[in-house]
């Protein structure tokens, strides 16, 4: 798959954020995995399903539909949902969804199938090991517990949304937990993915490494 550069890494690792920039510098479409995870945990609470009911989560994402701008804006059942879906219960909620086979399933055919109709950069915690095993560009995004929680931290403060450090880094902390010791598709490091510690790593600076590294290829 040349068209496709797939990327992994834990919360707070900026996935997202260098996967729009990436796409941006190429011309590719963006596709945030996390983000139709989320609108399927968003939707379940919006329709107060128990999120502990496995059969009702399977139901509902086959029943809602999910798709992306061009800008990489999400929307479900044609309702912009790019704000809603970053929300606190969600952030709270969303490994439960992730972590049901059903639901991963459909989730996983739709994102193989936008990818093998377009040039992407799509990033989430199972692109490389599972999603898009065949990607030729592959990279695992990666950052201190403490370095993740401050940025969330300030991007919710810029939002002008509450927000407290040490229950952000919680927060982390449990989501790393779970997205490591699912059952089904685990957030794990891909044997041929590229490593990149963003600690100490401007977003420039990463998004230069990447695209030296595709370009070198």
């Amino acid at each position: 798959m040349d068209n496709v550069i797939a990327i992994d890494g834990p919360g707070g690792a900026g996935k997202s954020t260098i996967a729009r920039r990436l796409a941006e510098e190429l011309g590719y479409i963006h596709l945030d995995t996390g983000a139709m995870y989320r609108a399927v945990t968003y939707a379940a609470l919006q329709e107060g399903i128990d999120l502990n009911n496995k059969e009702a989560l399977v139901k509902l994402t086959k029943s809602i539909e999910i798709n992306f701008n061009k800008d990489g804006e999400i929307f479900l059942n044609s309702k912009n949902v790019s704000k809603e879906i970053r929300s606190s219960q969600v952030n709270k909620n969303v490994s439960k969804t992730a972590a049901v086979k059903g639901v991963r399933e459909i989730l996983v055919k739709k994102h193989q199938e936008l990818a093998a109709k377009n040039k992407v950069v799509m990033d989430g915690r199972d692109i490389t090991t599972v999603v898009l095993k065949e990607a030729e560009h592959k990279f695992y995004l990666t950052a201190s517990i403490e370095e993740r929680a401050r940025r969330r931290f300030e991007e919710m403060k810029e939002k002008n949304k509450e927000a407290n450090y040490e229950e952000i880094k919680e927060n982390i902390a449990r989501r790393d937990k779970l997205d490591s010791q699912r059952e089904h598709s685990p957030l794990k490091i891909a044997d041929d993915a590229v490593v990149i510690d963003s600690t100490e790593l401007s977003i420039e600076e990463v998004v230069s490494k990447i695209k030296a590294i595709i370009e070198g290829a």
